[in-house]
């Protein structure tokens, strides 16, 4: 009964405090932590002890798997370089340079203990980058660096705490270090490709969305605890399945499965990314009680602020070198900004693993209740030092999120191809189906495509056809939902066909909020001059007239909705989401290839011919 009510309290804390965070616009790790470092020093609440092998086999695999299925592989393929650089390299070098200040400043713990202390602090914490990248909107290239860093760091930093420690019992020879990691890296990896290789084979066998998200609940607990048990590295064995498996998904699994999937992993990983922190402010007071005097509060203080200072100046000295040398090797037009490396550089904020790491050093080491705090010391300065000021350091280097305007052109783009592709499969379907459906489902078809192409060209005061639909639709299924419940009250109708109905409207009222997205003024710009196909390199970028109108249009007494310009021959025409389309029909009646959008500031094309943008 006490742990369940210990569970259910955390939870509660863990939810009010996010809460709160949100109220006060803060990122919801600080607060959390705040909430746990008050909290330890109250005598009400119960001593919670994180012990390592809670951390690290029953949190750290679920959160590296829910991760690592959101994480593209390709995006990691085209930062491989700078991932591995801050998760192998950098680790390496913190490691050896907290060691060498812990040894210039504490002798008498012998570099063995100094470099475990090294391994404890190097790696930053997934979580930690991960909510404060999205919750002040770093460029997408940090993001994917930092979040690829996180998801590796951690397995080199536990392989260098594993040989650390075997060096302290003295079972360790130098020669074997490396031969240490290589299997370890090597042993990860296989396991890795092997687990995702049995889930693959048996996802398309299951059909079952229950069970399909059964299984996913024991893959990353099987694939650590397999790798562990050969002495591989279980963060690469899970890393590498969850990555495989999350790319995977759309060929081997219902989208039932994926949905049911989908969701169930963010609402455990939203619970667990957050509950850490919470753990973690819960053990001040227990390693603050821990300290056995045998320092002066002087020197441990000291001792503390050097390693924290350690572990920030040396990833910035290693992120602004990196960065220097390849900038050296790169074009000026391919040279990445300072301000990106001096982010990346300060997005270093340590979690949970740096806190249940350091409880695995012997307790018999040297000054270990000193060790223990400067672990401490370090996520809690890491996390607000860094922490805090890193929505201010990116406004001072103005460096700007990712832009709307151009996701939602990407966006459209591909939902268009895939809705080309869709109507050619129709197209076959047309011998053996009615008329009338083939008419619904292509309208059907259209009213994506346009939605995604309304986003653009249109300011928040403006109500889009899309937009009219959702409008006109929720209201719609509220009369629906209203009038199934009253058929509910009289009781006449089976249970089980009342909730399938309910269910039916909900599935469809969640489909309006996803297509109908964040609406806001947005200038989409395009790629620039260029593009892959002849057309659009033919046809650069033009003026536009400064009060551009559809000329049929205005004849015709119609409206529309966003402007097209022909850049051959300077025809405007409105565009496919308007009721008359006479941008696409002027390309039909002409053969002209290249549009460009005539809104104002926007200068994104298109080909009709490739179907492509610039």
């Amino acid at each position: 009964m006490d742990i369940l009510l210990l569970v259910v309290g955390l939870a509660v804390a863990t939810l009010v405090g996010t809460a709160l965070a949100e109220r006060l616009r803060l990122p919801p790790p600080m607060v959390l932590l705040a909430v746990g470092l008050v909290g330890s020093f109250l005598p009400m609440i119960p001593a919670v002890e994180l012990s390592p092998e809670l951390v690290l086999f029953g949190l750290l695999p679920p959160l590296l798997y829910s991760t690592s299925l959101q994480t593209s592989i390709q995006d990691i393929k085209a930062n491989i370089v700078p991932v591995l650089l801050l998760s192998v390299a950098l680790v390496v070098l913190t490691t050896l340079g907290v060691a060498a200040v812990v040894m210039a400043i504490m002798p008498d713990v012998g570099w063995p203990v100094a470099i475990a202390l090294g391994a404890v602090v190097a790696p930053p914490d997934a979580v930690s980058a991960s909510a404060v990248a999205r919750r002040i909107g770093l460029p997408r290239q940090i993001v994917t660096v930092l979040e690829g860093e996180s998801l590796l760091n951690d397995a080199t930093a536990l392989v260098s705490l594993r040989t650390a420690i075997a060096a302290i019992s003295g079972t360790v020879a130098v020669a074997t270090i490396a031969e240490d990691f290589v299997v370890a890296a090597g042993g990860g990896l296989i396991i890795g490709l092997l687990v995702a290789l049995v889930v693959v084979q048996v996802r398309r066998l299951v059909h079952d969305p229950l069970i399909d998200t059964g299984i996913s609940f024991v893959i990353p607990f099987a694939a650590y605890l397999v790798a562990e048990e050969i002495e591989a590295s279980g963060v690469i064995a899970v890393v590498v399945a969850g990555l495989l498996i999350g790319h995977k998904a759309p060929i081997v699994q219902t989208s039932a499965s994926r949905i049911t999937e989908r969701v169930t992993w963010t609402s455990i990983a939203y619970l667990l990314e957050h509950a850490v922190f919470l753990l973690i402010g819960l053990q001040a007071a227990s390693i603050v009680a821990g300290l056995d005097g045998s320092v002066s509060a002087l020197r441990a203080i000291g001792f503390c602020l050097a390693v924290l200072a350690a572990v920030i100046v040396l990833r910035v000295l290693w992120v602004s070198l990196v960065h220097g040398i390849q900038n050296l090797t790169r074009k000026d037009r391919d040279r990445e900004p300072w301000s990106h490396a001096l982010v990346v550089s300060w997005a270093g904020m340590r979690g949970v693993v740096t806190i249940a790491a350091v409880f695995v050093i012997p307790a018999s080491v040297p000054h270990h209740d000193l060790l223990v705090l400067a672990s401490l010391t370090v996520v809690l300065g890491t996390l607000y030092l860094q922490g805090l000021s890193l929505p201010w350091l990116t406004r001072l280097l103005r460096v700007r999120p990712e832009d709307p305007a151009v996701e939602a052109l990407a966006r459209a783009t591909v939902l268009h191809k895939a809705g080309e592709a869709g109507l050619a499969e129709l197209e076959t379907c047309a011998g053996e189906t009615p008329e009338d459906v083939i008419a619904g489902v292509r309208a059907r078809v259209d009213q994506r495509s346009f939605a995604a192409w309304e986003r653009l060209s249109t300011s928040s005061d403006d109500e889009t056809p899309s937009q009219a639909y959702t409008r006109v639709r929720r209201r719609m299924l509220r009369a629906e939902r209203t009038k199934v419940l009253e058929i509910r009250s009289k009781g006449s109708t089976p249970s089980h066909v009342i909730r399938e109905v309910l269910g039916m409207l909900d599935l469809e009222e969640s489909m309006l909020d996803e297509a109908e997205g964040a609406h806001g003024d947005m200038v989409a710009t395009g790629a620039g001059e260029g593009g892959w196909c002849e057309e659009l390199q033919a046809f650069p970028i033009a003026e536009t007239p400064e009060d551009p109108v559809c000329a049929s249009c205005v004849a015709e007494g119609a409206r529309w909705v966003a402007l097209r310009q022909c850049l051959e021959c300077g025809h405007v025409g409105c565009c496919d989401s308007s009721p008359a389309q006479h941008a696409t029909n002027h390309f039909h009646d002409t053969g002209h290839p290249v549009m460009q959008s005539a809104e104002a500031g926007e200068t994104w094309r298109w080909c009709y011919i490739h179907h492509a943008t610039a």
